[in-house]
């Protein structure tokens, strides 16, 4: 993996790290950018808010997470906040409704889910806090005491997150989602307080809710010695693709970080992330690679211009897809995918293990068979494909057979006649069927 060397992570000027933020198109906005920048020349304590609302995390959430290892390149030191409490409320920024509570067993588990992630893309040396710790004492009447009293009402609902819901005619806000600003706020103060943590980051949507902890701690600490906030924020622009369409969605849903998921729902393999990046349009690989790769922009500006002058060969896309791949998985990730990548596109796939070749045709269209049609003279390859969408009729099916056309197992078959039998199962249970080079069809014999 590549350094960003285009900005120096020495000790001697630690404010670059808004410059390399700039420079990545991850500046949004900030509360007050030259006095920060002045407070970043010395190294500073972060942090950056996540709920618990999923036993993994999103690939939407990897914004926020690569900007504090921005800020640890430059000799800075980040807390990934872990909301066990924030989680039990629900933030209502970009909420039509409200979210669903959940237990605190599951809030539990879903904390030590995503530790892991964190501690893959930050480090075993990221430092970790979990909210739950100073609210679960929180009284009521102290809650409303120490950080209420301190907050409008009519700024509160000026908020956009709070507004949206409030101009809906079918849905409103309960307080408990509208207390949740007033929560992430005394999450900055305590840290503020505790920790010497004196800048939080995020999404620009969460810009409402981080402001509101910066006026909190200027309302109970004070300006410092020269007039200025002792707390900022700054946030990164929310991600969006070039075609209108949601970033992190596919076919098969969100994109997460992780891959086995401890609750048993899908997560996202190594190989299936990596076809994501590698997926990305022309128009979307650029700032993919800003945001999510540690290359410079220097290097990405380089492989931008290469690309320009031959994007058939999708090396920008290629380049992502390895960079972001091995920075979350690692290296033998990678490979395997790359592996697994190369046997779909050359249609040789014996090679590939269970449990990969069930990763890399997971969202491939199938069909369910008895596996005793094998037996005997086998079952007719005509009647097979017929009943798949690779052929629409027994007539159709062999005339792309005797075209060339059709492949059982990436080895291509022209006899209407062929028959499958129980020695083209691979691993005992599939057997994998394509038209031309790119339609496939999973047939599994049970």
């Amino acid at each position: 993996m590549s350094d960003s060397s285009d900005f120096s992570s020495s000790t001697s000027d630690r404010s670059l790290v808004l410059d390399e933020l700039k420079a990545r198109g991850l500046f949004y906005q900030c509360s007050g950018e030259e006095a920060l920048h002045r407070h970043l020349a010395e190294p500073r304590k972060l942090y950056c808010g996540f709920d618990p609302t999923a036993d993994s995390l999103t690939i939407g959430n990897l914004v926020p997470i690569m900007m504090l290892r921005i800020f640890a390149r430059h000799g800075h030191h980040p807390v990934a906040l872990l909301g066990g409490a924030t989680g039990r409320i629900g933030d209502p920024s970009g909420r039509d409704a409200e979210r669903q509570l959940l237990t605190e067993e599951r809030i539990e588990a879903n904390v030590a889910a995503q530790r892991a992630i964190f501690q893959r893309l930050l480090g075993d040396d990221a430092r970790f806090v979990n909210n739950d710790d100073w609210f679960r004492e929180m009284s009521a009447y102290a809650f409303l005491r120490d950080i209420g009293k301190h907050f409008s009402v009519n700024q509160m609902l000026a908020r956009d997150s709070v507004r949206s819901r409030l101009d809906r005619e079918d849905r409103g806000i309960s307080y408990t989602e509208f207390s949740y600003m007033l929560l992430q706020a005394y999450d900055f103060l305590h840290l503020f307080r505790e920790h010497g943590v004196t800048l939080q980051v995020a999404g620009a949507d969460q810009w409402g809710n981080l402001v509101s902890g910066v006026d909190l701690i200027r309302r109970t600490e004070g300006l410092d010695e020269e007039g200025e906030n002792r707390a900022f924020a700054l946030t990164a622009p929310l991600v969006t693709r070039a075609d209108g369409g949601k970033f992190g969605k596919t076919e098969a849903g969100a994109v997460w970080l992780s891959h086995r998921r401890p609750s048993g729902e899908p997560g996202t393999s190594p190989y299936a992330y990596y076809q994501f990046w590698l997926n990305a349009s022309d128009d979307d690989v650029r700032p993919y690679l800003l945001f999510f790769t540690d290359l410079p922009p220097r290097e990405v500006d380089e492989l931008m211009t290469r690309h320009g002058e031959a994007p058939h060969q999708r090396e920008a896309q290629r380049t992502l897809a390895r960079e972001a791949t091995t920075l979350l998985h690692g290296e033998e990730a990678l490979r395997h995918a790359e592996e697994a990548s190369q046997a779909l596109f050359s249609g040789d796939v014996r090679g590939l293990d269970a449990e990969m070749l069930d990763e890399v045709f997971a969202s491939v269209p199938s069909s369910r068979h008895a596996k005793d049609e094998l037996s005997g003279d086998g079952a007719s390859l005509v009647e097979v494909l017929a009943g798949t969408p690779l052929a629409g009729s027994k007539s159709e099916a062999r005339r792309h057979l005797q075209a060339g056309a059709v492949s059982v197992n990436g080895e291509r078959v022209e006899d209407p006649h062929a028959h499958l039998a129980t020695d083209d199962l691979l691993h005992g249970a599939v057997i994998l069927l394509r038209r031309g080079k790119k339609a496939w069809h999973v047939t599994r014999w049970a």
